[in-house]
């Protein structure tokens, strides 16, 4: 008698195991009473700028060594404080880069620095953070790119019909808070995201394979290469946040200062401007700053005086920030 047919099951063929990868970026941020910067680098001026990055190699005895030699390399600039900011780790983004790459770890360091000329590429340069997310800054009131984006938002809303339209809008009202009219100057990197995800910012469409072209208008801002806009963006957010709580505002200001230009470097970073005398007595009160003795008359009027940043208040305070007391 003739055996009975075994049946095989079809062979699955198993995926090679492909390593993730570990890119190492840094945001250095400087300000200006007049202009919050970043540093970026590019290769070619064809490219879009990105931040200084690079692979973690096995020379690297530590993820901070990493970093700081490619920081060195880049822009010739030697980094103080560095802390770790977060780490990225998206496969879809990273393939969209290099399909059939897996995973490819981001892991960014934010560090403060006062402005210097950078050298090493020749296309590094420092640049205004608001250039590449413009929607941020309302020191001057509401910003224009918001008549682009509010619209464009609440009609991606109506296209998830009902199941996805309140879930939405309720994550745009929190996000930009269009009917409130309040704004959270902390959920930076939650406005991108949201932004990204509406595919309003043109790093949507081209991380999409094959890349596609827009349907909408776009938000204005300049795009930036890889994931280094969601990377800035998640810097702002932090630096904004600690400056309310940690005296970091003085790791940006020079030796010494006027009230003026204090205030008005807080206002570049968190993108809103602040009651002068409220901002002032608030200052004074906290004791984060002492004179100098002297006075300057570059301010353009009257003589200003010098001060700077009173040390003693690490010891004596365990969280001496700056407050910020809006303009309504």
């Amino acid at each position: 008698m003739p055996s009975a047919p075994t049946s095989r099951r079809p062979k699955t063929l198993k995926q090679p195991h492909v390593a993730p990868t570990v890119d190492l970026s840094a945001v250095i941020m400087a300000a200006t009473p007049d202009e919050p910067r970043v540093l970026t680098v590019r290769d070619t001026p064809q490219q879009p700028e990105g931040l200084p990055s690079g692979p973690l190699q096995s020379q690297h005895r530590t993820l901070e060594i990493g970093l700081r030699t490619w920081v060195a390399e880049q822009t010739q600039l030697t980094l103080g404080y560095v802390e770790q900011l977060y780490t990225f780790g998206d496969r879809d983004r990273a393939e969209a880069a290099d399909p059939g790459a897996g995973h490819a770890l981001s892991i960014a360091y934010l560090a403060l620095a006062r402005e210097a000329r950078p050298a090493g590429l020749a296309h590094a340069a420092w640049r205004n953070w608001y250039g590449y997310l413009p929607w941020e800054d309302w020191r001057e009131g509401r910003p224009s790119a918001l008549k682009v984006i509010e619209p464009a938002l609440k009609a991606w809303a109506r296209s998830g019909g009902k199941p996805l339209r309140s879930f939405r809008e309720e994550r745009i009202e929190l996000t930009f808070g269009f009917a409130s009219g309040t704004w959270a100057d902390e959920r930076v990197l939650e406005r991108y995201e949201l932004l990204f995800e509406a595919g309003l910012v043109p790093e949507t469409l081209r991380d999409v394979q094959p890349p596609v072209a827009p349907k909408v208008r776009l938000a204005p801002g300049q795009p930036m290469s890889l994931d280094h806009r969601r990377i800035l963006a998640t810097a702002i957010g932090r630096l904004r946040g600690k400056i309310k709580y940690r005296p970091v505002i003085f790791e940006l200001m020079p030796t010494s200062f006027t009230l003026l230009d204090l205030q008005k470097t807080v206002e570049a970073l968190s993108g809103v401007r602040l009651h002068k005398q409220n901002f002032r007595r608030l200052v004074e009160m906290q004791g984060l700053v002492e004179e100098t003795g002297e006075i300057t008359t570059e301010t353009g009027g009257r003589p200003a005086r010098l001060v700077r940043f009173r040390r003693e208040v690490l010891i004596e305070r365990p969280a001496p920030g700056v407050r910020l007391p809006r303009l309504r």
